[in-house]
């Protein structure tokens, strides 16, 4: 084997998404007031719960080709839900939201199968 020194290094790298960005991403999006492009989302059942209470609180949430598209409302812009918010098996999802809805002017159940 021969081995020989190179100057520097050229190319391009994909990083895979980030669940814990992901989540967090849709949540400040959503909090925002204006539209927040995310790509690169981790489109995993835990990620998906979260853009699903934020749906049902009346964000509008887009996917076009590889971007996620979060029209965000504001600080108190999210409405209460007609249902019970499901969390499906996200202890992110639980965790974090938990901490948003204590600040919003609703009540609201968080239900899932968080163990």
């Amino acid at each position: 084997m021969i081995f020989t020194r190179k100057k520097g290094l050229r190319g391009e790298i994909t990083v895979p998404g980030d669940k814990s960005i992901s989540h967090r991403a849709v949540m400040f999006g959503s909090l925002a007031q204006g539209t927040t492009s995310i790509r690169g989302f981790l489109k995993g059942a835990d990620c998906l719960s979260t853009i699903g209470c934020f749906r049902q609180m009346g964000i509008s949430i887009e996917e076009k080709d590889d971007t996620i598209f979060v029209s965000g409302k504001g600080l108190h812009g999210l409405h209460a839900p007609a249902d019970i918010l499901d969390v499906g098996n996200s202890g992110t999802t639980t965790r974090l939201m938990s901490g948003i809805l204590a600040g919003q002017y609703f009540t609201t159940t968080l239900s899932g199968d968080v163990s």
